[in-house]
């Protein structure tokens, strides 16, 4: 039998926000490796500039992102044990939360023209 996809039924803006952190957590601007092994902290979240904002060489649409500022969606990944909160400021990903298949990269990352 294949694996369950999405096996902690994680709702859309929690998957939409968990890729987000797991893509900020690829870029050095946004990632340091935190204290425990396997984890990494993401800070320095990006601020978004009329409707979409900038991810290293993708562009993400505001409306994708809702969840970057909802402290709700932040505790309900922490919860699940994918990330430990620092609301606002700061997430630290588990190795559970970098390496969830949330199926949405393609999806919600696009191609910078500019």
């Amino acid at each position: 039998m294949p694996p369950k996809k999405n096996p902690l039924n994680l709702n859309p803006l929690q998957l939409k926000t968990l890729t987000l952190l797991q893509e900020l957590a690829r870029l050095d601007e946004h990632a340091v490796p935190a204290d425990e092994p396997g984890h990494v902290l993401v800070s320095d979240l990006p601020r978004p500039h009329g409707d979409h904002f900038h991810l290293g060489a993708s562009v993400v649409l505001s409306r994708d992102a809702s969840g970057l500022n909802n402290e709700a969606v932040w505790l309900a990944l922490q919860r699940k044990g994918l990330i430990q909160s620092q609301f606002p400021v700061a997430a630290i990903l588990t190795p559970a939360g970098l390496g969830y298949e949330t199926g949405l990269r393609d999806q919600i990352l696009h191609s910078s023209h500019h």
